[in-house]
C-alpha cells in the first residue's frame, strides 16, 4: 500500500495546481461531471465544497438519479458521470461512448431490499407491491433477489418511483418492499424496513465508477479530469483520516444526522489511487474479470442484448502516477 508520506506528499502539490497561472485550461470551459446523492461520491461533493475541487477546471452538476445522470450525458448537458458500471455498459450498448477513469466505490451491501416486519423472507414478497426506480442495479438487484426467491416478475407489482420518492412512499403505506440503496436505505430502515437481500450476495457486481465521454479524453482536458480525481483522493484521505469532521460535512447533502453517516459507508469498499491502480491499469486490467461476469449477467437477466466486447471501457492515464509504487 501507499506510505501515508507519499500520499500526503503528493495531496501537498494539489493547492499548488490550483493556483498556477496562465495554464492552457483556463481558456477551457470547465469540465462538467454529473452525479447524484451516494456515500460513494460524496468525497468529490466534499471536495469542492472545501474549496480542493477548482471550479475553473471541474463542475459538478447535482443530479436526481442514475435515470437523470444518463439524461444529461446524452443531452450533452455534462461531459462525464458518476454511475455503476452496469449503467455505463447500457449507456455504451445504446451508442453513447464511454471510458472508466476510475472507481469510487463497490458495494458489499448498501445496496439492498427491504421490506415491512411482516415480510419474513424473499418468498414472502409474492403478490406484494415493491417500489423500484428505473435503472440498471435496481433492476439487477431485482431480479437477483426475485430469483434467490424462486420468483418473477409477474409474481410481484412494480411501483416505479425515483429513489428519493421511496421515503415518502413507504410513510404512506404505498410499498410493501423498495429496491433501494443509501442513504435512502438508512432511513427506511429507521421507519421499521428490515433487510431482506443486499449487495454482498452478488459480489464485485455493483461497482461506482467516473466514466467521461471518450470525445473529451483528450489532451485539452487532462489537467482538469486528473485534478478531479486527485481532489477526490485528497477528500478520500480526509475521511480516512478525519472520519468525525467529514461526517459532519456530509450530514446535509445525504441528509441523515451527522452521528448516522459513517454507518452508511459501512457496506462499501472505497478503493484508494494504489487500489484504483492494482483496479485498472496494465494490459489486463483487474477489473475486466468482472465486468466480464457483470456483462454475462446483464445478458441474462435481459438488461443487454448482448454482451459488451469491453473495448476502451478503461482508461487508467488520469490516475496520478505518484501513486504506482508502493
Amino acid at each position: 500500500m501507499v506510505s501515508r508520506r507519499r500520499l500526503m506528499m503528493f495531496l501537498g502539490f494539489l493547492p499548488l495546481t490550483l493556483a498556477l497561472p496562465g495554464c492552457e485550461w483556463l481558456a477551457d470551459k470547465p469540465v462538467s461531471i454529473g452525479a447524484y446523492v451516494w456515500p460513494g461520491y460524496e468525497p468529490i461533493f466534499l471536495a469542492r465544497n472545501q474549496g480542493w475541487l477548482d471550479a475553473q477546471q471541474v463542475r459538478l452538476v447535482e443530479t436526481t438519479s442514475t435515470t437523470d445522470s444518463l439524461k444529461a450525458l446524452t443531452e450533452g448537458r455534462v461531459d462525464g458521470a458518476a454511475l455503476t458500471l452496469d449503467e455505463v455498459l447500457k449507456a455504451r450498448a445504446s451508442g453513447l461512448p464511454l471510458s472508466v477513469v476510475m472507481i469510487f466505490d463497490i458495494s458489499a451491501g448498501a445496496d439492498m431490499v427491504v421490506a415491512r416486519p411482516g415480510i419474513k423472507n424473499l418468498a414472502d414478497l409474492k403478490g406484494r407491491r415493491i417500489g423500484i426506480e428505473q435503472g440498471a442495479v435496481s433492476e439487477l438487484m431485482l431480479t437477483e433477489s426475485l430469483r434467490a426467491a424462486g420468483l418473477t416478475k409477474e409474481e410481484v407489482t412494480l411501483v416505479e418511483l425515483p429513489v428519493d420518492q421511496q421515503s415518502d412512499a413507504w410513510a404512506n403505506n404505498q410499498l410493501d418492499a423498495a429496491v433501494t440503496y443509501e442513504p435512502v436505505a438508512s432511513k427506511l430502515l429507521g421507519q421499521g424496513a428490515r433487510k431482506l437481500f443486499d449487495s454482498r450476495q452478488i459480489p464485485n457486481l455493483i461497482v461506482d465508477v467516473l466514466a467521461i465521454r471518450n470525445d473529451v479524453l483528450d489532451r485539452s482536458h487532462a489537467r482538469a479530469i486528473r485534478h478531479l480525481i486527485a481532489a477526490h483522493f485528497h477528500a478520500l484521505n480526509h475521511l480516512t483520516r478525519n472520519p468525525q469532521d467529514t461526517a459532519y460535512r456530509m450530514a446535509p447533502r445525504l441528509g441523515l444526522p451527522a452521528a448516522h453517516v459513517l454507518s452508511v459507508f459501512k457496506g462499501l469498499m472505497l478503493p484508494d489511487a494504489a487500489e484504483n491502480y492494482r483496479l485498472l491499469a496494465g494490459t489486463s486490467p483487474e477489473l475486466l474479470p468482472g465486468a466480464r461476469k457483470l456483462s454475462a449477467a446483464m445478458v441474462k437477466n435481459g438488461l443487454l442484448k448482448q454482451d459488451d466486447p469491453l473495448t476502451a471501457l478503461i482508461r487508467a492515464d488520469f490516475l496520478p502516477t505518484d501513486f504506482q509504487q508502493n
